[in-house]
């Protein structure tokens, strides 16, 4: 394999080996990029640092396998300038704290320097999938993001039951249903917003989420003709593939569902 700088591809993201390998999407793409001839090397968020105002990183030499039971492989780890790699992907989960802001700042350095970073560094910071999608309230059901109980008191009084999430979180964390007259709406209220310190977003309950909801995907700006269907399993109310199991393969076949052609 070619492991000239312009073949370089380091990924940012959380330990490798917590993966869930038959479904993150983050291995299919090491998988098609190690096909495709790049040299792959892998970071976490305590491997980013800045010397003299230039980006770098403790990189590992990884390998990749199609293998539900071993995955990959890593390499001796050595710092090195981000500046020597073609491409940087940028695949931390979140939480969205400041050490994940930090980051996209060091990634922005070596974005600033030539080097392509995917997401960009100013999209992971300006794009919070929970604020962002606010932006089409068209699409949205009825929301309350705020920091006040009273408020968001109120705002289950008015819509009965609701969800209640972090606006930091992802894979299903932290997210509440409740209702006005649930006898534990202000410890979660509490939990989420504490003295009325930090943002929580609201949002009315909608039954239909016990049939799925569908992710859909885009190459390009054009929609692939399959949806990712996320559905509920068993007493579970949340959607999310972090949070429900998918054990079987007549269960997993009903995650991939066709698109009309007109999408």
């Amino acid at each position: 394999m070619n492991s000239s700088p312009a073949s370089r591809l380091a990924i940012l993201m959380d330990p490798i080996a917590q993966i869930k390998p038959y479904k993150d999407s983050s291995l299919a793409m090491l998988l098609e990029a190690q096909r495709r001839g790049w040299a792959l090397h892998y970071l976490q968020q305590g491997d980013l640092a800045m010397r003299t105002g230039e980006p770098w990183a403790r990189l590992r030499p990884l390998v990749v396998r199609d293998d539900t039971h071993d995955w990959f492989s890593l390499g001796d780890a050595q710092w090195q300038p981000l500046t020597q790699m073609r491409l940087i992907l940028a695949r931390k989960d979140p939480p969205l704290d400041s050490e994940f802001l930090y980051d996209t700042q060091v990634l922005q350095r070596a974005a600033d320097a030539g080097v392509l970073v995917i997401n960009p560094p100013q999209a992971l910071r300006d794009c919070n999938e929970k604020l962002y999608a606010l932006q089409f309230p068209q699409c949205c059901v009825p929301t309350l993001v705020a920091r006040e109980r009273v408020a968001l008191r109120a705002f289950a009084a008015e819509h009965g039951e609701i969800v209640l999430k972090p606006l930091d979180g992802m894979g299903g964390r932290g997210i509440f249903r409740s209702a006005a007259r649930d006898p534990n709406l202000n410890v979660i209220l509490e939990t989420l917003v504490g003295d009325d310190a930090r943002f929580a977003l609201a949002q009315k309950y909608i039954p239909a989420i016990r049939e799925g909801d569908k992710r859909i995907l885009l190459i390009d700006g054009e929609p692939v003709p399959f949806a990712l269907a996320r559905i509920p399993q068993g007493d579970e109310f949340r959607g999310n593939l972090a949070c429900c199991l998918y054990t079987s393969p007549r269960t997993r076949d009903r995650l991939l569902h066709r698109m009309p052609s007109s999408a």
